[in-house]
């Protein structure tokens, strides 16, 4: 993974202190809250409902041990004991006093972390596939990309007041997962009809208030171009972009109103003209960082793991977690691992500073001192031997981190919502672990097989529910939560918004309502093997709507 050199070192030490500053000045009233608000933001400062949230950036998710034990102990010194993995691949504190933040940041910038550009109207962490460099079906690893782009927009003069906040995805495989279309620019890269590796780049996706699926732009920008392609991109964006109007100002907007067709002939004229900053530059710069990124050295094995098929045979537990927290590595007799940050009816994402440890532990021990933080706010330790699961395992079931849910039902997406978010129309915590305990069975999951849910608390779509194969939106109505349900979102290679289903439903009847689209869906399909989407394709919307009326009617009973 990237080290920070002397320059980026230098650059964080310096905001630290700049930042010590400027918090000393609030606590002893010499800045106002209007005048501190967009200097704490432009550190990843938020004040939530009930205290300080601090945003720390992860960027593409990797993170090494060092940093996971540094994490750790910052929310046992100054939290209340635990961390929340984000949608953004970042890590997030809760409980935070004002008077701590820059000795945080501090305690940051010694492991080669930050939370610089985590907030504001720029462009924000940038985020990558999860199994990056480990998986089968990977064209090239997106991070050493990613790296370039993220050392190019930090601070750069250009883009720091942006007309709104700015998100870049990166994904090198087949299949996308990293939700490159609902980016404000998502990257693919993709190889041409010569063989050469460049990238496809997509502008205008996003959810929020108005959610679209992105634009393909460019089927084809050389590796040497990207850099001066993007900035292409977003000067066209800076100079029309709404600024009078913050819900009109995102670029998914711009892209609409010009017109993909004239959008995209206005970024080839202005990428004709503009000064170059250099082909070869770029290129050289990313020869360097693809060195920090060069694979770990993994024996390859021809036979399969007998270690783990004895073990899986002997314990039905590790049976069920090796069926789905295990992905197909690039090497034989390697696995990536998924450790589930969302047991059965605790908040998801959340991460004790004693599960952190770990998981650092772990990552130390069995895979190469990498952990991934993945947009589905779970962990993965990417290089991991098949023969090592057993022990792994067992020390995430001594740790409380060994549900075999990756990519169940149970599985579940989740903001914050009005637990914590001052944005908040609606909860979403609970909601998601009342679901989780109605489908707590883990031979009931199995069954279900892959199904997303994904649950918002506003409009804001931070937990991502339009791209959610079931999602749910809390809204506020007449005094009362409401929860709009959606189905047929999906994240990857089609992607797709979902439709809402019917009339809002009340907080009580949601998990009745889900339990009755899933029965429904088990009914309809032909066979475990069609998947959830594919029935709903097939059948239409109209079979699942009673499913919100038997909702409110168990809700009703149970009252």
């Amino acid at each position: 993974m990237y080290r920070y050199d002397e320059f980026d070192e230098q650059l964080v030490r310096e905001r630290v202190e700049q930042f010590r500053g400027q918090v000393a000045r609030r606590l002893d009233g010499s800045l106002t809250e209007d005048e501190f608000k967009p200097l704490r933001l432009m550190n990843g400062l938020y004040l939530q409902l009930h205290a300080y949230m601090l945003r720390v950036a992860v960027p593409y998710g990797t993170l090494n041990s060092a940093q996971m034990r540094q994490l750790a102990a910052i929310a046992e010194q100054y939290d209340r004991g635990y961390g929340h993995f984000t949608t953004r691949q970042n890590l997030q504190y809760n409980w935070l006093k004002l008077v701590d933040v820059p000795d945080i940041l501090a305690m940051l910038a010694d492991v080669g972390m930050h939370a610089i550009q985590t907030s504001g109207n720029c462009i924000r962490n940038v985020t990558a596939d999860h199994l990056a460099g480990a998986a089968a079906d990977e064209i090239e690893d997106p991070r050493p990309t990613a790296e370039l782009i993220r050392q190019w927009s930090t601070l750069h003069p250009e883009f720091e007041f942006l007309p709104r906040k700015f998100k870049i995805a990166v994904t090198g495989a087949e299949e996308d997962r990293a939700a490159v279309n609902v980016h404000d620019i998502g990257i693919r890269i993709v190889t041409n009809d010569a063989g050469q590796v460049g990238y496809r780049v997509i502008v205008g996706g996003g959810l929020g208030r108005t959610p679209m699926v992105g634009k393909t732009v460019r089927e084809f920008v050389p590796r040497e171009d990207l850099l001066d392609y993007l900035e292409a991109i977003l000067r066209v964006y800076n100079r029309h972009g709404r600024r009078d109007n913050k819900y009109k100002a995102r670029i998914k907007i711009l892209v609409h109103e010009l017109g993909a067709a004239e959008f995209t002939a206005q970024v080839e004229e202005e990428f004709r003209v503009m000064e170059r900053g250099g082909p070869e530059v770029a290129q050289a710069e990313l020869t360097r960082i693809a060195e920090y990124f060069a694979p770990p050295a993994l024996e390859e094995r021809e036979e399969p793991s007998t270690a783990l098929a004895d073990a899986r045979k002997a314990d039905p537990a590790l049976e069920l977690f090796a069926q789905h927290n295990l992905v197909a590595h690039k090497v034989r007799g390697h696995a990536a691992l998924i450790v589930s940050m969302k047991p059965i009816g605790k908040p998801p994402g959340d991460a004790t500073a004693d599960q952190m440890r770990v998981l650092a532990d772990l990552a130390e021990q069995y895979s190469h001192d990498e952990l991934r933080v993945t947009h589905m706010q779970n962990v993965v330790l990417p290089h991991v031997r098949l023969d090592d699961v057993p022990a792994i395992f067992e020390r995430l079931v001594e740790a409380g981190l060994a549900e075999p849910n990756a990519a169940l039902i149970t599985d579940i997406i989740a903001c914050p919502g009005m637990d914590y978010c001052a944005l908040a129309t609606a909860r979403s915590i609970p909601i998601a672990q009342d679901i989780q305990r109605v489908f707590a069975d883990p031979a009931r999951q199995a069954a279900i097989g892959q199904l997303s849910i994904k649950i918002s608390g506003c409009i804001n779509a931070c937990g991502h529910h339009h791209i959610g194969n079931i999602g749910i939106l809390g809204l506020e109505r007449a005094g009362r939560e409401n929860y709009q349900i959606t189905l047929g979102g999906d994240p990857g290679n089609a992607t797709a918004l979902g439709e809402r289903l019917g009339p809002g439903i009340d907080a009580e009847a949601v998990p009745g309502a889900i339990e009755a689209i899933v029965d429904t869906y088990l009914d309809l399909r032909e066979g475990p093997q069609e998947h959830f989407l594919d029935v709903l394709k097939r059948t239409g919307p109209d079979p699942f709507k009673p499913a919100l009326e038997a909702g409110q009617e168990a809700a009703n009973a149970s009252a």
